[in-house]
């Protein structure tokens, strides 16, 4: 079965804005059973039709350019042993490393947002909290050490005076930190050991078919019933003409940002050299002056020297 393939923002746009889809996408990474999902008010990141003939020249555009990560925000009813509990997802796209900076703000946007809050009764009073936030990172790079496809960041709470886990939670704490879920895009396999896995070889960029990697073919009885609906959703977005027409887009902006980010590092990388050499220059010019200070003393020795001399010698 061939499919659009979804590591292009418009693709994964295309995705993920089909509601089924993306409680069934979502509830399968964080391994937690979504009652209900909503969108929440937001703006599509690295729209690509906005950016249509738009030149990206300058070094400041190039930092602050958001068009290397997409995002979208969800409102998750979850269903747990203790009943139903109410978060924030935040699921972020990204293309380059240096776009860690970017999820730092987006994290932060959503930590201070008066919205995302909830009322909490303890005893026998309401309190406002914020609501709990989780974190899903689908990187198109690797990270520095760790190959993992997929990696899960939970938290514990634990007293520190036992060394023991404690198993219930707190709105406190919960309003301040959060679980995340990455995927290293580059680092999936044709290994298959569970449903995860599988879902996630919708990204495998080694099934591509054509020279611009934008058709993967994968095998539609490789995927159990329940996923079908995604692969079905991008075989769809392989016959919209509009969704393939920004695909080229895309490649035509990210080609330009990369030439970009290059001229940036080699740029940062002169500059560096350059502030080095002027370090050693630095360095070498106060070896200088000590010499010459060194020279003047001897030579002001001297001078009392040969004052002495012809004192004596009168």
């Amino acid at each position: 079965m061939l499919i659009a393939n979804p590591i292009y923002d418009v693709v994964f746009k295309y995705l993920m804005e089909d509601a089924k889809v993306a409680k069934l996408m979502i509830s399968s990474i964080i391994g937690e059973d979504i009652e209900n999902l909503s969108f929440l008010p937001q703006e599509f990141i690295a729209e690509i039709e906005k950016s249509e003939g738009a030149k990206i020249s300058k070094r400041k555009q190039i930092r602050m350019d958001p068009l290397t990560v997409y995002r979208l925000d969800f409102s998750a009813n979850i269903k747990t042993a203790d009943g139903y509990k109410k978060v924030i997802i935040e699921l972020q796209k990204a293309k380059f490393p240096a776009d860690i900076m970017r999820f730092r703000k987006y994290l932060g946007e959503q930590f201070s947002n008066k919205d995302n809050f909830q009322k909490v009764k303890v005893g026998s009073r309401f309190r406002k909290t914020g609501l709990p936030i989780i974190s899903i990172y689908f990187l198109g790079h690797k990270l520095d050490y760790t190959k993992s496809s997929a990696i899960k960041v939970s938290r514990q709470y634990i007293d520190l005076m036992t060394n023991k886990i404690i198993e219930t939670k707190e709105s406190f704490i919960e309003s301040l930190t959060l679980d995340s879920f990455v995927i290293q895009i580059p680092y999936l396999t044709d290994k298959r050991r569970n449903d995860l896995e599988i879902l996630l070889s919708v990204f495998d960029q080694r099934n591509n078919v054509d020279k611009d990697h934008h058709i993967l073919n994968v095998m539609e009885s490789e995927f159990p019933e329940k996923y079908r609906p995604i692969i079905r959703k991008l075989q769809k977005a392989v016959e919209d003409n509009e969704v393939r027409k920004k695909m080229n887009m895309e490649d035509g902006i990210i080609d330009e940002l990369e030439d970009l980010e290059r001229t940036i590092d080699e740029l940062e990388q002169e500059y560096e050299t350059v502030k080095q050499e002027n370090k050693t220059v630095k360095h070498e010019n106060e070896i200088v002056k000590h010499e010459n200070d060194l020279v003047k003393q001897k030579l002001g020795t001297v001078e009392k020297e040969n004052e002495t001399v012809k004192q004596e010698n009168e």
